[in-house]
């Protein structure tokens, strides 16, 4: 297991200023990190970095945890038994994250890709959905719930925040993962809402491919010139 207070948690580089078209970010693929310690590295790089630092995308999974956001309530967590919950300060209501689910924490300096935080979360929905248009799965957004869809049942959860115009917190997709912790909630503060994953869909069973395939679909939908790899 990698911890999250090692290579995540260094010290923020500096760098030129910013330019018109956003510079590509630093891609981090840190692996299976456990969760409390990659939240507070993100905290730390928000509240440190300044206009000339650059953007970053952390792929990553968490061992099993129950989230809760910043106003969420209690009552949608109905027996989560020996996973570990934590109050953190994203929007949203619970969900669950565990091994077999991709993690993707955009930092990024909303101000210099030039999206309010609507077009911010569209931006991440729509990469998710291109992704899995890849695999011919058919995905949607919707608008009185943030997240990813295929007929009707949640393929990926979005959840942000935004702290001196930039970003952290993210988006979880549904891999190839055991579902049943999410029985043990309301996902995202909905009674019965059903999830699904690219595994049970056609698509891929890797984290890691699924990790790289999104990269691309990530970078265009946030305004950022296509990488040369």
């Amino acid at each position: 297991m990698t911890p999250a207070g090692g290579a995540l948690a260094a010290h923020v580089p500096r760098a030129a200023p910013a330019r018109a078209t956003p510079p590509p970010p630093v891609i981090r693929r840190p692996g299976l990190c456990e969760y409390e310690p990659t939240w507070r590295a993100m905290q730390r790089f928000t509240g440190e970095r300044d206009a000339a630092t650059p953007d970053e995308i952390w792929f990553l999974e968490h061992p099993p945890v129950f989230t809760l956001g910043l106003n969420a309530s209690r009552a949608h967590l109905i027996a989560p038994g020996e996973i570990p919950v934590v109050q953190v300060d994203r929007g949203g209501q619970v969900t669950y994250h565990g091994p077999g689910q991709l993690v993707v924490y955009p930092l990024v300096d909303l101000t210099r890709v030039r999206l309010g935080i609507r077009a911010y979360v569209s931006a991440l929905e729509r990469a998710v959905i291109e992704l899995a248009g890849e695999f011919g799965i058919l995905a949607e957004g919707r608008r009185d719930a943030p997240g990813v869809y295929v007929s009707g049942r949640k393929l990926a959860s979005v959840g942000v925040r935004v702290r001196r115009g930039a970003s952290y917190h993210g988006l979880a997709l549904n891999v190839a993962l055991d579902l049943e912790p999410f029985a043990r909630i309301n996902p995202c503060g909905f009674r019965g809402l059903e999830m699904t994953q690219l595994a049970q869909l056609g698509g891929p069973r890797s984290v890691a491919e699924c990790a790289e395939a999104l990269e691309p679909h990530l970078l265009r939908a946030l305004g950022y010139p296509a990488s040369d790899s």
